[in-house]
């Protein structure tokens, strides 16, 4: 396969898991950044969303790396549930960012993580993995944003101290 690839892709079928780890564990917007199970290919951390709705609790995700990455992109999913346009029931996230239609192989996984929790502070009703949300969030935002509210606060992880 690597005979088959141009000279400019080469450097990075050699991929640097454990810097891109220790990037992300330095990382502000998340915490318990580490390998599931000890494999360096599956990572599970907190995310730490800054606004409201969200912002009062810590959501669990996973990030799955296939044998072929970095040519192709992570699979990212949160396994909180979360009352989000863009999240649809079992944690699929619709993250243009890893469609391959968008991925580069120079993408690095802080980078997959900070694209994660800009769309959780932000919601797009316009990244939509659940329609009726999203009509929800353009239509009634006061609702959409009590829903989420209490959604947050019956299944997010409470937030970890910012010290520890």
């Amino acid at each position: 396969m690597e005979a088959s690839l141009g000279s400019h892709l080469r450097p990075y079928l050699s991929h640097p898991f454990p810097q891109e780890l220790e990037e992300a564990r330095r990382w502000e917007g998340a915490r318990d950044v580490r390998p599931l199970d000890g494999n360096v290919r599956r990572w599970g951390g907190l995310l730490l969303p800054n606004n409201p709705p969200y912002n009062t609790g810590a959501f669990r995700f996973e990030l799955t790396f296939s044998p072929n990455h970095p040519l192709e992109p992570p699979c990212a999913t949160l396994r909180t549930p979360i009352y989000h346009p863009s999240v649809d029931l079992k944690g699929r996230v619709c993250q243009p960012l890893t469609s391959e239609a968008h991925w580069e192989p120079t993408t690095r996984a802080i980078q997959v993580l900070q694209d994660l929790l800009l769309q959780l502070d932000s919601p797009d009703p316009q990244r939509v993995l659940r329609p009726k949300v999203a009509k929800e969030l353009q239509e009634r935002p006061e609702e959409f944003r009590r829903r989420a509210e209490e959604h947050t606060r019956l299944h997010a992880e409470p937030r970890p101290d910012p010290h520890a």
